[in-house]
């Protein structure tokens, strides 16, 4: 069975994401945009087969989604499989994946006192038609979910056949890249600075019942926000205020601000494109700006949130996968005893994923532990 209790334990079984290849984008009519997207899909494959390379030298079996058979779906491209880790994570023996279309609440919104419950998309696929005609986007959603689900059927099956569970949680927060697994602790990261924290707590308490439950203020994806690297050590871009109480004594190295002056050219698109993506050399052409933000857009996530390098994929307790070279953090790892690997992702920027984000860890070595045996 899969299982997944610390996030340094040593990997065995991860998915690596995957993107479109480079004839996909024949549909771009302006030929240097269209050679531009060319490369960036080539670049992109070859980056990702680094990667998988670097982690079957550590002996990982390497696992890939599926490209959806059907790319253009509700007037849309249809996003590809970039990202697993953003929306499905591996707790102990449980894998969690989001509700995407948060069906309850949708249902709730629009249901007559008169309509049987009804629990999900396909099961509102089987009531009267009047009731889905009132539902007017259902067939839409179904098709978006059935892209979804194109991409992930095989690993998905894999998983079941070793035994796990496969359970859709209701938080928003819960998927990989909000959540550390520290043993018996979990860290949740926040949506925003704002949240009500006190609802997301009883949130988190009800469904994951079985651990100790912690918020890490991080106003976005936690893994853009810190790393907790290994027993003692964190790497974090800014000082959040609950270390001293989430994780006592362990030492916290804040990344220098210095990184945001590499990629000036990316502060002046933000504007333009309420910084979602850069392609850097590509910031004044407006040919590409439009492609991206006509067709492309909802592909982009906010690229500020994984800009420093402490979106990182830890291979085992000495071992670390980062994108690029910070002196400050090889200088931590290296009085840990932790060696990093440098495997470049070029357009992480337009992209938006670190090596965290592209890779989704399901199965690690090792048994619960508890780093914290005085909270009972």
């Amino acid at each position: 069975m899969y299982s997944v209790y610390q996030h340094w334990d040593p990997l065995k079984v991860c998915v690596v994401g995957r993107s479109y290849p480079p004839e996909f984008y024949s549909w771009i009519t302006v030929p240097h945009v269209r050679s531009l997207f060319e490369k960036i899909a080539i670049e992109t494959e070859e980056d990702y087969q680094n990667i998988i390379k670097k982690l079957q030298e550590f002996g990982v079996q390497v696992l890939r989604p599926e490209l959806p058979s059907e790319t253009f779906v509700d007037g849309k491209y249809a996003t590809p499989p970039m990202t697993p880790r953003d929306t499905m994570i591996m707790v102990g023996q449980t894998f969690y994946h989001v509700d995407y279309f948060k069906f309850k609440n949708f249902y709730k919104d629009v249901k007559d006192t008169s309509w049987p419950p009804c629990e999900s998309l396909e099961e509102l696929a089987t009531l009267p038609l009047h009731i889905q005609d009132e539902c007017y986007n259902v067939h839409k959603l179904l098709d978006c979910k059935k892209v979804i689900d194109q991409n992930y059927n095989h690993i998905f099956a894999q998983i079941e056949q070793q035994g796990n569970r496969i359970k859709t949680t209701r938080i928003s927060q819960a998927p990989g890249a909000f959540i550390s697994r520290i043993g018996k602790d979990l860290y949740f990261g926040t949506q925003d600075y704002a949240q009500d924290q006190t609802q997301y707590q009883i949130d988190i308490d009800t469904e994951f019942f079985h651990t100790r439950n912690h918020i890490v203020n991080t106003g976005g994806h936690g893994d853009g926000t810190y790393c907790p690297v290994c027993p003692g050590l964190i790497i974090s871009l800014q000082d959040v205020p609950t270390y001293k109480n989430t994780f006592p004594d362990w030492e916290v190295v804040y990344l220098p601000a210095q990184s945001w002056d590499k990629i000036q050219p990316f502060l002046r698109i933000k504007e333009r494109n309420q910084g979602r993506w850069w392609i850097p050399g590509f910031e004044h052409d407006n040919d590409v700006i439009n492609i991206v933000e006509q067709w492309l857009g909802h592909w982009t996530g906010y690229v500020e949130e994984t800009v420093f390098d402490v979106n990182m994929l830890i291979i085992d307790p000495k071992n670390v996968i980062v994108f690029n070279y910070n002196k400050q953090v090889f200088d931590a790892l290296d009085r840990y005893g932790i060696t990093p690997h440098i495997v470049p992702f070029r357009h992480r920027y337009f992209w938006d994923g670190g090596i965290h984000c592209v890779t989704l860890d399901l199965h690690r070595e090792g048994i619960m532990q508890d780093y914290f045996p005085q909270r009972g």
